[in-house]
């Protein structure tokens, strides 16, 4: 009997055992990314260029110039553009609709490609800061020269609930406003 015991203790021990083992390999479902969309209007009139290396011709910014640019954040659907430009920002750069601006942004990086005269592909190499709440979120990643066109980038981190942010998210150039200042759609898929 004492046999009988021990072997059933040790068939149970062997069940919780297998369950355990079977509970912490099995592979845990990914949260599902929290998806924020917003419009983004440029400044042109922070967008700041480095002095060198320009090309001679004309001065525009070549391969390797740094930057850095700001601008606000809309509400998906907000901006649009037509044959004269986009819309968002008024002539003296203050928001369009201050009543719907949702946050702010800012963007640091270089030129790559022909620099300023990049007509296709990656046009500049940056780091944008989507600030809403007063908390960031980064991303890091080519932007292109294209209309129209989508690329993805990395979310690299951020601050208070977005410390943790990683992630990707996708901008479309919709064009340019009075001050050759961007207008993008962006989606940010935000796993924390």
């Amino acid at each position: 009997m004492k046999q009988k015991l021990t072997l059933l203790a040790l068939l149970i021990l062997a069940a919780l055992s297998l369950t355990a083992v079977a509970a912490v390999a099995a592979p845990r479902q990914a949260p599902k990314p929290d998806t924020i969309r917003v419009d983004v209007a440029e400044n042109g009139l922070r967008f700041i260029f480095d002095d060198a290396p320009v090309f001679a011709e004309d001065g525009m910014p070549a391969y390797g110039n740094s930057f850095v640019t700001e601008g606000y954040l809309y509400p998906p659907g907000t901006l649009s553009c037509n044959d004269e430009g986009c819309n968002g920002i008024l002539d003296n750069g203050e928001p369009e609709f201050p009543d719907l601006v949702i946050g702010t942004w800012s963007c640091r990086g270089f030129f790559v490609g022909d620099g300023g005269h990049t007509v296709t592909g990656p046009m500049v190499v940056t780091t944008q800061m989507y600030e809403l709440n007063g908390d960031y979120i980064v991303t890091d990643g080519f932007e292109l020269a294209d209309i129209g066109v989508a690329v993805k980038r990395s979310i690299t981190g951020g601050t208070g609930p977005y410390s943790q942010a990683r992630g990707e998210m996708q901008q479309i150039l919709l064009g340019f406003n009075q001050h050759m200042g961007v207008a993008l759609q962006v989606e940010l898929n935000v796993a924390k």
